[in-house]
């Protein structure tokens, strides 16, 4: 059958169907001590089934939303599944989230029940369940310690519930009345500024960007057995949606890594077809093949030198047949080296969940790695355009609309998108969901134009343009973007609203953090970025930060993109004390 032509009802049938299509074929991989394990994709089902039914026991009603607190692991997309398939709805949340944010989240849901695999993930999540008033059931994955638990619920073990009975070809039959416009999880945006609002995805809003993106590998790359390794929170809408149920949906086998310190190990021993990545990750591949190149010296920096104007001139559409012979010997050296390091038969590494830097983009490029721009966010599922191999790759875009997706813009400049793919509305927040959703039309809050050839060119995220005291819009991703590519500077913050320059925030690379230099060396840095920037856009003074940005101290999302607001909380005085010397 043509999977490009199957239009499924729910999340769960489509993954029965791929169940009982490959049997006793593994599917969920996840590495215990040295050796990776595999669970098939029939005991898979099994255990969903089994899920289903013991959370019905429990008085699970349909709608009832069950939270959902756990690492990238097997259980994770079980667990997501079983819920969905005992009618009940699925909250995922961030394996990094404080009480408070647990709090939140089960009081703003009313979850009736947590799934929690830790027992360090149940430390900070426990006193929260204390809190709220509608949870009563709490079901760890790993035996956990409670001490004295507490009354408002009760405890059950994962695995009594998974090795219960299960009767699938039932579950198939119940799962038929599940519609594409039903509910099938809350997802709380990570809140780059204010408290994270829970995004009602429906069925059909997932399926439909799983849709797409079978659209895109089946023109232009065919599948086969496809091998994914799943690193970034499957609580985040991207991962969600491009690494649990894609690969459900092309029959592909899901190996999930270690740790993110782990991760290049694990490339190389998965030797995965297709990831999903965030910008962040590849700046740091970058930086580290970068480094490696500048201590080899000699043929290996000729060899970069050269790849990285070849694929300069590919890019602007100026390529020469004289360049062909050294393109020839750079696929039998140095791209091949590095395919090596990302196991040696990536198909493609798909961008998302915040800006690449084109320059970035490029680099992997000229590398030999097919890197995909994508662009999204959970209200839109989160998948609304992407870039393809058809029609060309172009790394100062995101690429053209999903299939059976629209994009617009508006007279502002703000990017507008309809499609089955847009979210129904916030959970229980009329005024928010009223604020983006506009006769039917998603309004993103990013700023941007279509190409001659169709393809999302995004300027800049409305709320975070900095406008200067002379009224200039200056785009910080932008100069951020540049700074972070100095190998001086690990991560970097420009800040300029209603003042008459930039200024920024800077962390050092680690490389250089205990440099005597290190001032004078930064200096260096940021006067290179500014001869590439226009007047408005210079950073005229820094700081340094106390600390990296990092998720513990909230000031980066999961998805590892910075919190402004928490940020300007933190330094705030001191950068505008940079205006008065």
């Amino acid at each position: 059958m043509d999977k490009r032509l199957e239009h499924f009802p729910n999340l769960v049938t489509m993954f029965l169907t791929r169940a009982r299509e490959k049997g006793e074929a593994p599917f969920l991989w996840d590495k215990v001590g040295d050796e990776w394990r595999s669970i098939s994709w029939s005991e898979t089902a099994r255990r969903v089934a089994a899920l289903a039914a013991g959370l019905r026991r429990l008085g699970m009603k349909p709608g009832d939303r069950v939270m959902l607190v756990a690492e990238n692991r097997p259980e994770w997309l079980i667990a997501d599944l079983g819920i969905m398939a005992a009618g009940c709805v699925t909250v995922p949340t961030y394996t990094t989230n404080t009480t408070r944010d647990h709090q939140h989240i089960l009081n703003n849901s009313e979850a009736r029940a947590v799934i929690v695999s830790t027992q360090k993930l149940a430390k900070t999540l426990l006193p929260a369940v204390l809190f709220a008033s509608t949870c009563n059931h709490v079901i760890s994955i790993d035996d956990i310690i409670t001490g004295q638990s507490p009354d408002v619920a009760r405890f059950h073990l994962w695995e009594s519930l998974v090795s219960g009975l299960a009767d699938i070809g039932a579950l198939e039959a119940e799962m038929a009345t599940v519609k594409r416009t039903d509910l099938a999880c809350l997802i709380y945006t990570s809140g780059t500024g204010g408290a994270p609002r829970g995004v009602c995805q429906h069925h059909g809003m997932i399926l439909h960007n799983v849709e797409g993106c079978i659209d895109i590998i089946a023109n232009d790359f065919g599948w086969d057995d496809e091998v994914f390794l799943s690193f970034l929170p499957a609580s985040h809408a991207y991962e969600h949606s491009g690494g649990q149920h894609f690969p459900v949906a092309l029959g592909a086998q899901i190996y999930h890594a270690e740790s993110l310190e782990k991760l290049a190990a694990n490339i190389e021993e998965v030797r995965p077809t297709m990831m999903v990545v965030v910008p962040r990750l590849f700046e740091m591949l970058r930086a580290k093949i970068m480094k490696q190149v500048d201590k080899d010296g000699g043929l290996p920096a000729y060899l970069m030198d050269r790849a990285l104007k070849i694929e300069a001139k590919r890019a602007a559409g100026k390529s020469v047949p004289w360049d062909l012979p050294m393109d020839g010997i750079l696929s039998l050296t140095l791209r091949r080296k590095v395919g090596r390091k990302f196991g040696g038969r990536i198909k493609a590494m798909v961008s998302g969940g915040a800006p690449l830097n084109p320059e970035v983009g490029l680099f992997f490029q000229a590398m030999g790695l097919t890197v995909l721009q994508g662009y999204g966010q959970t209200e839109a599922g989160p998948v609304i355009s992407c870039n393809r191999l058809r029609g060309g790759i172009r790394m100062d875009t995101v690429g053209p609309p999903m299939l059976n997706s629209e994009v617009r813009i508006a007279e502002d400049g703000e990017i507008m998108v309809r499609g089955e793919q847009v979210m129904q509305g916030y959970w229980r927040n009329p005024e928010e969901s009223a604020r983006v959703l506009r006769d039917g039309w998603l309004a993103t809050g990013d700023v941007g134009h279509l190409d001659a050839k169709g393809r999302i060119v995004i300027t800049d995220r409305k709320k975070d343009l900095i406008i200067n005291d002379k009224g200039d819009n200056v785009s910080p991703q932008r100069v951020e973007g540049m700074l972070t590519l100095q190998p001086e500077i690990a991560q970097a913050m420009v800040h300029g609203d209603r003042h008459p320059y930039l200024v920024g925030l800077i962390v050092p690379d680690p490389e250089f953090a205990d440099a005597p230099d290190l001032a004078a060396r930064l200096s260096a840095a940021v006067d290179r970025v500014n001869k590439d920037l226009s007047v408005v856009e210079k950073v005229r003074r820094f700081i340094l930060a106390d600390e990296p940005f990092a998720v513990e101290n909230e000031q980066m999302t999961p998805s590892l993109k910075i919190r402004r607001h928490v940020i300007r909380a933190a330094y705030g005085e001191r950068l505008d004390a940079l205006y008065k010397k």
